[in-house]
């Protein structure tokens, strides 16, 4: 698998299990990449793992809510190899983490705006640094977005989640269209429930907790609105990212691509 052979790749928040999927994707298909986290062991772990596979792989602690940080990083990035042609930012936050999940007449405006201001403030700063080394390069690269699907689904007391999930879709497709004249493609990923993450089943654990019900029907619930009966992975997450990220992914400019093998419950 090279199909990304001689391209320079930048994984932002790396060490959560997304993102390293994307990581390990990037590396299996001959990026130079580069991994970032503020969480400076996780990522160095991270990539001696991908160097001992065969990777080329350099670590280095970023937090992708600092746009000097971010500068001064992806210019680095740009100095060493003249280019900078892949970027990837999977930065996400639980709900415990944004205030819970109190319902909107009772959340404040504080944790209405948590979310937002992290997950797409964060997706702001790294994709419009990333643009602004790309024309200066002539990279003509890509950057990779991620969201939620709260963005497409209706679930009560999520709102400030949901709002920034919605607001990094149509990120992605303003970004696209300012600087697709300079060849760069802007994509966001949309990954559904991926069962085999702790965040995704710390929820159920905890949902099944505080309602009294197995978690095996929280999970039944969940997978009856499966289309195609496939348990989604991290690897599909992974190798969706790496095949946006190569010249047959042009296609999907723009696009918002849903990674879930199908739900009948989302828009």
């Amino acid at each position: 698998m090279t199909n990304l052979k001689d391209k320079v790749a930048v994984v932002f928040a790396a060490s959560g299990e997304i993102a390293g999927a994307v990581a390990r994707s990037f590396s299996e298909h001959g990026t130079k990449l580069y991994i970032t986290a503020r969480n400076f062991n996780a990522v160095q772990s991270l990539a001696k793992e991908l160097n001992e596979k065969g990777g080329n792989v350099e670590a280095a602690q970023v937090d992708a809510l600092n746009e000097t940080e971010i500068d001064n990083f992806l210019q680095k990035v740009v100095s060493d190899n003249g280019k900078l042609d892949i970027v990837f930012n999977g930065i996400g936050a639980n709900y415990e983490e944004m205030g819970g999940r109190p319902p909107t007449t009772v959340a404040t405006f504080e944790q209405f705006m948590a979310p937002i201001e992290k997950i797409c403030g964060s997706q702001f700063l790294t994709s419009r640094v990333a643009a602004k080394y790309m024309t200066e390069t002539k990279s003509e690269g890509t950057i990779l977005l991620f969201t939620a699907q709260l963005s497409k689904t209706k679930f009560p007391n999520v709102a400030g989640i949901t709002a920034a999930s919605a607001a990094i879709e149509g990120l992605t497709r303003v970004m696209a269209a300012e600087w697709g004249a300079n060849g760069i493609k802007v994509i966001c990923i949309c990954a559904g429930a991926l069962m085999e993450t702790e965040r995704i089943s710390g929820f159920i654990s905890d949902t099944a907790k505080k309602y009294g019900i197995p978690a095996e029907q929280i999970i039944a619930q969940y997978k009856s609105f499966d289309i195609i009966k496939t348990d989604l992975t991290l690897k599909h997450v992974g190798e969706t990212a790496a095949f946006l990220a190569s010249e047959n992914g042009i296609a999907f400019n723009s696009h918002i691509v849903d990674i879930d093998c199908g739900k009948m419950n989302v828009l």
